[in-house]
């Protein structure tokens, strides 16, 4: 059995009540700005501000601290081509066939639809994959666990840095997306968990006019 190794917490910060209740009120500020963004520049991004956002994400909590997570970062147009050929097959599938009426109809009032043009547009695609479980050197398998809820929360801090470095995103789920294997030569102990849609967007971007919920009703205090 491996003895588990400790070391003294370095790096945390304490502040006043004060500066704690405004750094609070700040960062719920900025993040409120945040929005879903389907129009987007080809204005270049540059690397070093991916690579300091996903470093961010990296610092998520994950089960058992084994980081399952992977980060493909797509700038390449023509990789980015075969991701929009494929996933755009797989949604006009999800609209023309595999959608229940009742998730068409929750989707109208977005103006969603088959077509994917940002996945071309943006100047980056980060393609996060899920890492189910781990292969040695030997061929044995290690299982991972809660994979789902670590690479959740390293998406969420993944987009908060990303909004916070003043760029724009956008969640893409193609369903199926076992083409993202293939097309990134990614192995199979990896899912592809979603697509992130990065870049500034575009001088006549718009967004619905939909408002998020007041406080009382996604909190109790008990």
């Amino acid at each position: 059995m491996t003895i588990p190794k400790f070391v003294p917490l370095s790096g945390f910060r304490e502040y006043s009540k004060e500066e704690m209740k405004k750094r609070a009120a700040d960062f719920a500020d900025n993040a409120s700005r945040r929005r879903t963004v389907r129009h987007y520049s080809t204005r270049s991004v540059p690397r070093g501000v991916i690579e300091s956002c996903i470093r961010a994400a990296g610092s998520a909590p994950s089960g058992a601290n084994k980081q399952p997570w992977h980060f493909v970062v797509v700038a390449s147009p023509d990789i980015k081509k075969q991701i929009r050929d494929a996933a755009e097959a797989e949604e006009h599938e999800f609209y023309a066939r595999r959608a229940p009426k009742e998730w068409l109809e929750v989707l109208k009032p977005l103006g969603t639809g088959e077509n994917k043009p940002f996945l071309e547009t943006a100047p980056y695609l980060i393609v996060i994959f899920e890492e189910r479980y781990v292969i040695a050197a030997d061929g044995k398998r290690t299982k991972n666990y809660y994979t789902q809820e670590s690479v959740g929360l390293a998406t969420g801090i993944l987009i908060t840095a990303l909004h916070n470095a003043g760029l724009a995103t956008l969640t893409h789920t193609p369903s199926p997306m076992g083409f993202l294997n293939d097309v990134l030569d990614r192995p199979s102990n990896e899912r592809p968990f979603l697509i992130l849609v990065v870049g500034y967007p575009a001088e006549d971007a718009v967004v619905t006019s939909t408002s998020r919920k007041p406080l009382d009703d996604n909190v109790t205090f008990v």
